[in-house]
């Protein structure tokens, strides 16, 4: 099946000035992406004001929030205004390809998987990466699966693809980095939904060249864990029975 034009990218900015244009012209560029969502978080450079160059681009849709309200506040809203078929995140800098958009989507073409995990540990080349962070990663994905009883080899990756009746029937709150725990909790309690994994590339950026997430992230991704695996119900989770929203799905 084809995918040209029907992917939504949402894209999350805080303080990018430096990439922002470059890596939306590389989402621009692939024939899988019909809209851009861009979403500025309460920039304190410019990157807002760079972003005006595609203010005419019919594909590409300008959010500002004016207060930094976090990645996943940033994210719930690029999910809101999403209009394609399928949906991805795509971070403001260059540790992601969005050339591998077209094989993230394939398992959704395919009928095969109702979400796609984008991992970077499962035997991809690329730079060697800081060891402390990659482990870090790994014990809060050996933890998530724990508690949440699937086995993701990366729950923290950025590139997680969808299909759009799927996250827009999400309910999800996580202001800062904890949304992914959060949408990986909820998927894996849904029992319904079919999980995919493929194998991404990915460019480690330094914390010199502006790598935002910290130790302190990773302590409240601890916290995240145990709330949203253990004490969160169905009700706080999802908005209609799955069995619903994906029989529409198919339908359309």
């Amino acid at each position: 099946m084809n995918a040209d034009g029907r992917l939504s990218v949402v894209m999350p900015v805080y303080n990018e000035e430096k990439s922002i244009v470059e890596i939306m012209n590389r989402v621009l560029k692939q024939p899988e992406v019909g809209e851009l969502i861009a979403v500025n978080d309460g920039s304190t450079d410019k990157s807002f004001e760079v972003m005006q160059v595609f203010a005419d681009n019919p594909k590409v849709k300008l959010l500002n929030q004016p207060e930094n309200r976090g990645k996943g506040a940033a994210i719930i809203r690029g999910f809101e205004e999403a209009k394609c078929d399928f949906v991805i995140i795509q971070d403001a800098d260059f540790e992601y390809n969005p050339n591998e958009y077209g094989k993230l989507l394939r398992p959704l073409l395919e009928d095969k998987a109702d979400v796609v995990y984008g991992s970077r540990f499962m035997a991809t080349p690329g730079l060697v990466r800081y060891f402390g962070h990659e482990m870090g990663n790994k014990f809060l994905t050996l933890l998530s699966n724990i508690f949440s009883d699937i086995h993701l080899s990366d729950m923290e990756t950025c590139y997680k693809c969808f299909k759009r009746e799927v996250i827009q029937n999400m309910k999800l709150g996580s202001q800062r980095f904890g949304i992914e725990v959060e949408m990986t909790a909820k998927f894996a309690k849904s029992r319904v939904l079919r999980i995919w994994e493929e194998p991404v590339s990915y460019n480690p950026r330094r914390y010199a060249e502006g790598k935002k997430i910290t130790w302190k992230d990773g302590f409240a991704a601890l916290w995240h864990i145990i709330v949203f695996n253990c004490f969160t119900s169905a009700e706080n989770s999802w908005k209609k029975p799955w069995e619903e929203v994906l029989k529409q799905g198919k339908e359309n």
